[in-house]
């Protein structure tokens, strides 16, 4: 029987695990979506964010890490009146410097995309999970991923942040093995974004 990743449950949820959740990502644009929005729910559930992805692009240019780097004090201080997005402090100020982290770590690698496969060798990492709770919340390469970040003036980059980040992005596919996405994925019928 192949049923869906239990923590699917709403319309929007169900949306996102079906068409986004585990593809492989190689467009800087969305590895910088998807970094900014796992350290926006730091505390929170998934589906809050989803809830604010719309506005979250609006306030931040669409991520676009070059236009976000250049966010002045008073537009930061803008955002924090804005009801569409987490009005936290510092993960607002955060998504600031992470910007400009991103930036200068493209720079040095030519692409995030070619700095953040790096650590899981180039491809995704193949798991075959049964039940959710063999589902680890952080490895060895989430760990590496965010100490480095962290060396590179990341903030909101915690391990476990990290580990969100490398699902949502397909560098680890945590599809449960009884999912009818798990095979999709890795049968090479869902393309990968970006490439």
């Amino acid at each position: 029987m192949t049923e869906r990743c239990a923590w699917a449950r709403s319309p929007l949820d169900i949306a996102y695990h079906d068409a986004e959740w585990g593809v492989p990502v190689h467009d800087d644009r969305v590895l910088f979506e998807f970094l900014i929005l796992e350290g926006a729910q730091a505390g929170l559930s998934w589906s809050t964010i989803l809830n604010k992805r719309a506005a979250y692009r609006r306030a931040f240019a669409e991520f676009d890490p070059a236009k976000v780097a250049r966010f002045t004090a008073a537009r930061r201080d803008r955002l924090m009146q804005d009801a569409g997005i987490v009005r936290h402090r510092q993960k607002v100020e955060s998504a600031v410097s992470n910007a400009r982290a991103f930036l200068k770590a493209q720079q040095e690698h030519g692409s995030f995309d070619r700095y953040v496969w790096g650590f899981v060798g180039g491809a995704p990492k193949r798991n075959a999970w049964r039940r959710p709770r063999q589902i680890p919340v952080r490895t060895g390469e989430s760990d590496a991923l965010s100490k480095d970040l962290k060396r590179r003036g990341f903030s909101f980059v915690g391990s476990t942040i990290c580990y969100a980040f490398m699902q949502a992005v397909g560098m680890v596919n945590d599809h449960l093995v009884t999912c009818p996405q798990y095979a999709t994925v890795y049968g090479g019928e869902t393309a990968s974004r970006g490439r």
